[in-house]
C-alpha cells in the first residue's frame, strides 16, 4: 500500500492518492464493484462516477469525502484517490461523527455534506 498526499497551494484540504498491488484476476469492474458495495450505505462517502476526479474545493467545509477508484492493468495496481476537508472531515467532523456513533445517535447528526462552495 502506498499513500501519496498532494501538496498544492490551497487553504485547506487533503488530496491523496493511495495504491496497492492487486491480486491476479482483478479487473477494473471488480474493483469498482467492491468500492460501490463498501460505500453504498456511508452517508459521507461519495464514490464519484467513472471519469470524474475528486477535488478539495468540492468538499471544503463539509464532512464529505470524494473517492475515485481505478485499476492500472499495466502496473497491476489499484489506485484510489480521495479528497477531504482536513479541518472538517479530518478533525472536528470526524470527532463529532465518532461521538454520534458512540452515543448511539445517527452518525450524521450535526454534520453536513454540503460544502462552502459548489
Amino acid at each position: 500500500m502506498s499513500f501519496t498526499p498532494t501538496l498544492a497551494p490551497m487553504p485547506r484540504g487533503i488530496l491523496a492518492t493511495c495504491s496497492a498491488k492487486a491480486k491476479p484476476g482483478v479487473t477494473g469492474e471488480s474493483v469498482r464493484a467492491v468500492y460501490e458495495k463498501a460505500f453504498a450505505d456511508e452517508p459521507f462517502v461519495y464514490l464519484l462516477p467513472e471519469g470524474q476526479w475528486p477535488a478539495t474545493a468540492s468538499v471544503y467545509g463539509s464532512n464529505a469525502v470524494q473517492v475515485q477508484v481505478a485499476y492500472d492493468e499495466a502496473a497491476g495496481r489499484i489506485i484510489a484517490i480521495s479528497a477531504i476537508d482536513n479541518l472538517t472531515k479530518g478533525t472536528a467532523g470526524g470527532a463529532v461523527q465518532s461521538m454520534n456513533l458512540a452515543l448511539g445517535l445517527d452518525e450524521s447528526t450535526g454534520l453536513t455534506t454540503i460544502g462552502v462552495a459548489p
